[in-house]
Parts: C-alpha cells; sequence; structure tokens
C-alpha cells in the first residue's frame, strides 16, 4: 500500500499538517522516535493567528490567554495589545498531546523511528520501506531530512542560541513580557495558572540565572519560585536552505529554514507552511509550495532579520526599546503583525 502522505517529525508542525492532510482525505503516517509528548526549549506564546490555526484543526489546548507584548530594557518600556484577539501561553508537552491526540481521532498512524534513506521516483517517495506519494520534512532545527536531500545551507551572522526553564509563579501580567539585556532578550510567557516560562536568546555564553538577575523587577519576582522544569537549550537558531522543496518531499517549520526566535512566530508561520504544503500536495503540484512558502514568510524573514542584525550592534541595541517607546503606535503596528 502507498500512503498519500509520511510526515518526517512529530511536533506541532508535523501533527498540524497531519491533520490537515486528513481533512483533506489523504492516508497519513508519522513517523517520530520519539511517542512520548516531548519538551522542546521555546517559548510556548502562540500568537493570535496560531490560536486560530489551532481551532480549524479542531485544538483546543488548555493554557492562559495573553493580550499583547511589553518591551522593557529597564530604563524605558513600551507594551502594545492585540487588536485580533489574545494569544495563548501553553506548555509544549499540553500541546503536543492535545494534537496527538487529534491526528490519532483522525486516522492518522504513527511510526517510530526516524526518516532514513529516501529513494524517489516521478510519482512516489520512499523511505525504509515505506512508500507515499509525498514526504513532508516537519523535524527540526537540524533536520535530518533537509540535509539528506542536500538543501541545507551554510547560515551567515550572529550564532544565536536560547535556554528555557519554568517557574511555579502565579501570573502577574496578561502580556508577553521581553527585557532586553546588555547581550540578549530575556522572555516571560504566563503558560498556567500557577506558572510562568522564562526565556534567554543571545550568543554563547547564556546563563538563564544571570539574565534573570540582570531583571531587578523579575528577580523579586521569581524569588523562592521553585524550578517546574530543567532548563533545556537549543540552537543555533538560524538555519538556510536553498528550497523547501525536492521532488516529492517538503520542508516546513523549522526544517524549511529559521531566522530567530526573537519575534516569537514560530509556530504561526510553521502552521501557515503546513497548511500551504497540503494545498499544493492536493493539488499534486508542489512546486507551487516554494512560491507560497516566499509569501508566508516574508514578513517574518525582513522583520526578524533586521532586528537580529540590529541587535547585534551594541549602539542600535541600545536603541530599540527607547525608540519603541517614543513611537507606540509604530510598535503597536508591528505587535499587530505579528498576532495577525
Amino acid at each position: 500500500m502507498t500512503l498519500d502522505l509520511l510526515v518526517a517529525g512529530g511536533g506541532p508542525i508535523g501533527l498540524a499538517t497531519a491533520i490537515l492532510a486528513r481533512q483533506a482525505g489523504m492516508t497519513v503516517a508519522v513517523k517520530e522516535p520519539r511517542v512520548e509528548s516531548h519538551d522542546k526549549a521555546c517559548g510556548e506564546g502562540l500568537m493570535p493567528a496560531a490560536v486560530e490555526a489551532l481551532r480549524a484543526l479542531g485544538v483546543h489546548p488548555d493554557g492562559i490567554p495573553f493580550q499583547g507584548i511589553r518591551y522593557s530594557d529597564g530604563r524605558a518600556s513600551v507594551s502594545a495589545r492585540f487588536a485580533h484577539g489574545p494569544g495563548l501561553g501553553v506548555r509544549r508537552t499540553h500541546l503536543h498531546e492535545v494534537m496527538r491526540q487529534r491526528a490519532a481521532e483522525l486516522g492518522v498512524q504513527f511510526v517510530d523511528g526516524r526518516v532514513g534513506t529516501l529513494v524517489q521516483s516521478g510519482s512516489w517517495i520512499e523511505s525504509d520501506g515505506v512508500r507515499s506519494r509525498y514526504l513532508v520534512a516537519a523535524d527540526g532545527l537540524h533536520s535530518a531530512v533537509r540535509a539528506a536531500l542536500g538543501l541545507g545551507r551554510v547560515a551567515r551572522g550572529p550564532r544565536r542560541y536560547g535556554l528555557r526553564q519554568h517557574f511555579s509563579v502565579a501570573p502577574w501580567t496578561d502580556l508577553v513580557e521581553v527585557h532586553w539585556l546588555g547581550a540578549g532578550e530575556l522572555y516571560v510567557t504566563p503558560v498556567a495558572a500557577g506558572c510562568v516560562g522564562v526565556a534567554v536568546l543571545g550568543e554563547r555564553p547564556l546563563d538563564l540565572d544571570a539574565a534573570i538577575s540582570a531583571v531587578p523587577e523579575l528577580a523579586e519576582r521569581l524569588g523562592g519560585a521553585p524550578a517546574a522544569s530543567r532548563i533545556l537549550g537549543a540552537g543555533p537558531l538560524r538555519q538556510r536552505t536553498s528550497s523547501r522543496t525536492s521532488g516529492r518531499a517538503l520542508l516546513v517549520g523549522d526544517a524549511a529554514g529559521y531566522v530567530d526566535a526573537l519575534t516569537g512566530e514560530g509556530l504561526r508561520i510553521g502552521f501557515a507552511e503546513a497548511a500551504a504544503a497540503v494545498s499544493a500536495m492536493v493539488r499534486d503540484d508542489p512546486a507551487t509550495y516554494e512560491r507560497d512558502w516566499r509569501s508566508i514568510t516574508r514578513s517574518y524573514r525582513v522583520l526578524t532579520s533586521s532586528l537580529v542584525w540590529a541587535s547585534s550592534h551594541s549602539i542600535l541595541r541600545a536603541r530599540i526599546v527607547p525608540m519603541a517607546a517614543a513611537m507606540p503606535w509604530a510598535f503597536g503596528r508591528i505587535v499587530d503583525s505579528l498576532g495577525a
């Protein structure tokens, strides 16, 4: 039997791809070496458009709504609220569980293991004896499928990484807080009634405790709060690809290329890529996905690349928050664009 689709990677973007494909009437299997819900170093803040995308999938995770974003650097601060409904802070492990349950309800098959050797013809692609009409690689930043297809390219510019940990303390705001430090950014996201996620992004060496200590108001709030998870890391964040398609293989999510987590758009972009990939496969025209991918990611790539470039220059970095505070209308427009 030949499947319509084999998905490499069972994280949120791979599961979204599988769910969308089943909703389109395709036969689907997800191949993933970790069958249990697995954690990942990520911000866990779903932008409003990502929340809407999950609803369309029939996925309704529990979490804490947040209404916008606040930037602060200890001297100035500015906040803006979403114009199109709230975002949602949700633990990665919980999101994975409810998405996997939804995929199983729809009849998605699950295969343990990693995608290995790939063989393609004009009408099918085969991996380790599993043949399908299409393969979608959603296997993350360090995608083995991307490497096997020869689509990876050297990423230039700052090599940035991330660390994240949870703390058992009640959220104190309905905003995602972004604290701009001297050499990195510290994110605080409400994810449950008694839990916040704290992440730091920047170049190595990264020290989450030191980053928290650099923000006195945050250090006071977290002082004495027990850790609710272990520290996880990810990176380097920037990943480049020469193309998002190779024959009957398509790349989505981080596997398709990634700039940075600075704007928090990873899942929003990934869900849109998954929808575009499924649409291209339904039309049996995978080449259209490349065009759609460029359109979907254009604003993200421009804004995030610009912020990463500016933040890597100390003089410009010191002006980011004061400029945003001086032009709150402009900051509001940017926040709206992230949420839409």
